[in-house]
């Protein structure tokens, strides 16, 4: 039996980082706890421009921080349940956080006929909060259909009630990671576009003036001949507020037909919908208070389709 490939990630460090120390870079970079920053520097699990560094060593910016991600998540979780696709990765008295799949909504919407979040929740006998709309209770956040990846969902009123206010005060570490077209210049950036409803698709989403603040912050991981792999950090969590955004600056998520991706290299790399992975979920737990954080390995299509473009590059 093959041991399973451990996933690795790294990331430039930007002048705002300038002189941290090492493990406190790391935890604002990759969205870990500071004690699990420590352990992964103490374990060897990190390089800085190559080398292994102290937890103490300070960083410059533009230099390279890579982390071979942690098997286990900073809270000790069961084992993992899945229902149709879904992975339950933790559950207790006040939350549940999944890993959705594509091709799950997160709850019932008018004219998505489709599995839901909310279902699989209540197939498997999990009881939710019951503050929020009735088709969406204990819902505080949501991922496109398309887009896969964690989701917390509340199970107390009072989780429910902590969790709506981290996610409005911006506390909550939300990382994604995405495949686009072309290359963005600058290589990293922050884009800040507001964003609503599409003036001529109700279905869809555009930079309007006028419109919800926006704000979307991007790293490049790894740049190809047709195509870059990006780290997303959102600030702000509007509905297919990276896809708007990306596709703003002429750059769409790659297979996002719907905001302008070209459908021939969407076939090419045999996608269905946008290279789009919501990957780490880090905040405050309601009932511990501790900060815990979640991380999701890339879903076999995201895979093959970053396989098919490294191997054209």
């Amino acid at each position: 039996m093959t041991t399973p490939a451990r996933d690795v990630r790294s990331l430039p460090v930007p002048e705002g980082l300038e002189g941290m120390r090492v493990d406190a870079a790391l935890a604002r970079l990759f969205g870990f706890s500071r004690t699990v920053a420590a352990t992964l520097v103490d374990e060897g699990a990190v390089r800085l421009d190559g080398r292994e560094p102290s937890r103490s060593d300070r960083v410059a910016a533009d230099t390279w921080l890579e982390v071979t991600m942690p098997a286990v998540r900073d809270a000790v979780l069961p084992p993992p349940v899945s229902v149709s696709g879904m992975t339950i990765v933790h559950d207790d008295a006040d939350i549940v956080v999944v890993d959705k799949p594509a091709g799950v909504a997160a709850h019932p919407s008018p004219g998505w006929e489709g599995p839901t979040v909310t279902q699989g929740l209540a197939a498997l006998g999990l009881t939710v909060a019951t503050s929020g709309a009735a088709e969406r209770q204990g819902v505080v956040h949501r991922l496109d259909a398309g887009t896969t990846g964690l989701m917390v969902v509340a199970k107390s009123e009072r989780a429910y009630s902590l969790l709506k206010q981290a996610f409005r005060e911006r506390t909550v570490e939300k990382r994604y990671r995405t495949l686009v077209q072309g290359h963005p210049d600058p290589t990293s950036g922050t884009i800040d576009a507001p964003i609503d409803r599409h003036p001529g698709a109700q279905h869809k989403f555009a930079v309007v003036g006028g419109g919800r603040p926006s704000v979307t912050h991007y790293t490049t991981l790894e740049a190809f001949r047709a195509a870059t792999l990006l780290d997303v950090k959102l600030e702000t969590g509007r509905t297919h507020q990276i896809r708007v955004h990306m596709a703003a600056v002429r750059h769409p998520c790659c297979g996002d037909t719907m905001y302008g991706a070209d459908p021939v290299l969407a076939a090419r790399l045999h996608l269905t919908r946008q290279w789009l992975h919501a990957a780490t979920l880090g905040f405050e737990h309601p009932a511990t208070e501790d900060w815990v954080t979640f991380v999701s390995p890339d879903p076999p299509d995201l895979v093959r389709a970053l396989a098919v473009v490294a191997e054209e590059s």
